[in-house]
């Protein structure tokens, strides 16, 4: 488990998350797809990818709008 998580965190780190969260947002993104396949019928995996799905969204629109590059 605990390198399944080690994986995910330098997954959120190549996406955007600071180095110094990723971890604990590694353990809070897990049991939240957990959570979300136990009530939705999807499997963990696809939880999981989903929710990491929605994470990149938001780094990349939260850069972009740092670059000034965000649509208007």
């Amino acid at each position: 488990m605990a390198s399944d998580l080690d994986d995910l965190a330098r997954a959120l780190t190549a996406l955007g998350c600071p180095p110094g969260k990723s971890p604990e947002m590694a353990a809070q993104l897990d049991r939240r797809a957990g959570q979300l396949a136990e009530r939705t019928g999807r499997s963990h995996d696809e939880a999981l990818t989903h929710l990491l799905r929605l994470m990149a969204g938001g780094w990349a629109a939260q850069n972009a709008a740092a670059a000034g590059s965000f649509p208007s």
